[in-house]
Formats: C-alpha cells, structure tokens, sequence
C-alpha cells in the first residue's frame, strides 16, 4: 500500500486485497460518469450503519477527498472507500447485472456474516 499526500490529506493507494470492481460494473460507471459530464468524479463506495441488518452499503459520485480515503484505480475509473469503511469493504467485488429481474450494482463481500432478504444490508 502506498501513501500519497494531496493538500494535507493523507490518501491510500489499495493493495490488491481491497475492493474490486468488474469489468462490466467499470464499463457502467465510467457510461455514467460520461453521461454527467464530468471527470472529477470518483465512486465512492461506504458503509454506514442502518438497514434491518445493521449496515448499509452507499454508492454514489464524489468529488471530494478525505482524509484516510483508499483510493483504487480500475481504467479510468476511481473507487474510494473512507478510512471507517474500508475494513469492511476489504476484498469485495462490485459488479453490474442487468437482467429481466434486477438491474443495478451489486456487491460480493466476503466479510458480510449475514444480510437482509432484500440484500441491501449486512452484518
């Protein structure tokens, strides 16, 4: 992991133990990323405590950068985790499905010991 520091705030690069993103969940997010407009934009995956498991996973664009964030680079694509959320994320994969059932990101996190029945929180 290496560190670099941008105006005083400490950034971590993400080793390869850290969230991943498919290719396919790339591909959909630099589309949105066009469709914005925009190229300062990162996804900026948290998790935040809610839902009927106790946590909640967010994914939306940010433009900021804060201190402690892990920064990961798929393409031209950047994923950001916050310091308080990325033990949590540590090798989950993010993906894209687009089915007659379901369409949107999903996330595969091998640290979740148990999620709701809708799927949208983990303990």
């Amino acid at each position: 992991m290496s560190t670099e520091t941008t105006q005083d705030i400490s950034i971590q690069t993400s080793a390869a133990t850290g969230i991943t993103l498919t290719d396919v969940a790339s591909t959909k997010v630099a589309a949105l990323l066009a469709q914005e407009g925009r190229d300062d934009l990162s996804l900026r995956v948290a998790v935040q405590p809610g839902g009927c498991s106790g946590l909640r996973y967010q994914l939306y664009f940010d433009d900021r950068a804060l201190d402690g964030d892990t920064v990961t680079t798929f393409g031209s694509v950047k994923v950001v985790t916050d310091k308080m959320s990325t033990p949590y994320l540590m090798g989950a994969s993010i993906d894209f499905v687009d089915t007659i059932e379901k369409q949107g990101f999903t996330i595969d996190n091998p640290n979740a010991q148990g999620s709701c029945a809708c799927g949208d929180s983990f303990n």
